[in-house]
């Protein structure tokens, strides 16, 4: 698998980093990772060149994002008998739960205790948007950066984003950040930061990491027939995840890819496109066949929400993710069949006490949405839909 170096940091990193926001559950909620399964999984990802790891504080947790989760201790598990030394471990500081420069020490103290290590090869300060890049800026983040790579506790510093270019040009502008992570796909190259921001970050020699590169599974399983047909017509041996891995190798920016992988067979077929991808790797049919696909959803895609989860649990109850998707679904074929379908979907995989209609419109979603949507509006609307 090639490897990149990675921006001003001169580390090389794998195309394919291993995103564990979405390990494999046993259980019946976030925290009961299958650590069994998710141990062999990444370990077979090492095994074959993978030398990126990603995490973060909250990651697989029920208690609301200020409270632990699951994830970091199951990385650790995952990265013992050797296999630690063998990655770029990176974690994030949760912002929103930082209320002096003070928390930030006791958080990234608690982090390397979690993941059994000495050091954070890759430290992020988690979603930065306008009002927690205040924050973090009225709590001087940066010296606290400058204190733990001096120190050992981190090697390399850099942020996760989630708002508009504006916002991202005046972060990357404001510190000598190393590397950042942003949302791309090849639907979202004008979302959020976007490819200007990607231009930007790469013109200072930033590192780039991508999340959501298919969308959190949307370019996959909601992909309209009439667009998987026109796909396979181009490239025949292609998968869909072929071709949202492939179109973000393409780009030299693009350094590391996050892929949230679940299960075994998802980290075989990830490893199989990354070690036949490289950069200027596709031809112009190829870019004009992902035209289509990207005018065809612009058409029909209503709420750009790309499940992440960040937005639960709702206090109500309410399953919002899952909300959207039948949403999104219901528009995506304008056919009564597909309507029907969505229908179908909301009563059967939605229980009475997830759907739209229990929203009370709090708001306490829609400050942790990293995509900014109006999601009370959006359940109203929604609610409108299915249930009256």
């Amino acid at each position: 698998m090639e490897k990149r170096i990675f921006g001003k940091t001169g580390e090389k990193v794998s195309l394919l980093g291993f995103g564990c926001m979405r390990l494999p559950l046993n259980g019946p909620d976030a925290s009961c990772i299958d650590l069994e399964l998710s141990r062999s999984m990444i370990r077979k990802a090492v095994d074959q060149g993978v030398n990126y790891v990603d995490t973060a504080w909250p990651y697989h947790g029920t208690g609301g994002f200020t409270q632990p989760g699951a994830s970091e201790p199951a990385v650790a598990y995952a990265l013992r008998d050797g296999y630690r030394d063998q990655v770029h471990l990176a974690t994030k500081l949760p912002t929103w739960a930082v209320t002096c420069q003070a928390d930030m020490h006791r958080f990234l103290d608690a982090q390397l205790k979690r993941l059994e290590t000495d050091h954070i090869d890759f430290y992020l300060v988690h979603s930065l948007k306008a009002s927690s890049w205040a924050a973090m800026q009225e709590h001087n983040v940066t010296a606290f950066l400058e204190e733990a790579r001096r120190d050992g506790r981190i090697r390399h510093a850099g942020f996760s984003f989630h708002d508009r270019f504006e916002v991202f040009k005046d972060i990357v502008e404001s510190y000598d950040w190393e590397f950042a992570q942003i949302q791309y796909n090849y639907l979202d190259i004008q979302y959020q930061a976007g490819q200007e921001g990607l231009k930007l970050a790469a013109s200072r020699g930033m590192g780039l990491v991508i999340m959501e590169p298919l969308r959190g599974g949307f370019l996959i399983n909601h992909m309209p027939q009439e667009m998987r047909e026109l796909l396979a017509k181009v490239r025949p041996e292609w998968s869909l995840a072929d071709w949202g891995l492939r179109w973000l190798w393409n780009q030299p920016e693009v350094h590391v890819v996050l892929s949230g992988m679940t299960a075994m067979a998802q980290v075989d077929e990830n490893l199989r496109i990354a070690a036949s991808s490289r950069a200027d790797g596709l031809t112009g049919e190829d870019l004009a066949a992902l035209d289509q696909v990207r005018a065809f959803f612009a058409k029909r895609m209503k709420v750009n929400c790309t499940a992440c989860g960040y937005c639960l649990p709702c206090p109500s109850g309410v399953n919002i993710p899952t909300n959207f998707t039948v949403y999104n679904d219901y528009f995506l074929i304008d056919s009564e069949e597909s309507r029907n379908r969505a229908r179908f979907l909301f009563k059967g995989f939605l229980k009475d006490e997830e759907r739209a209609d229990k929203c009370v419109a709090c708001g306490e979603c829609e400050g942790k949405c990293p995509q900014g949507l109006p999601i009370s509006r959006e359940m109203e609307q929604i609610a409108t839909l299915f249930c009256v």
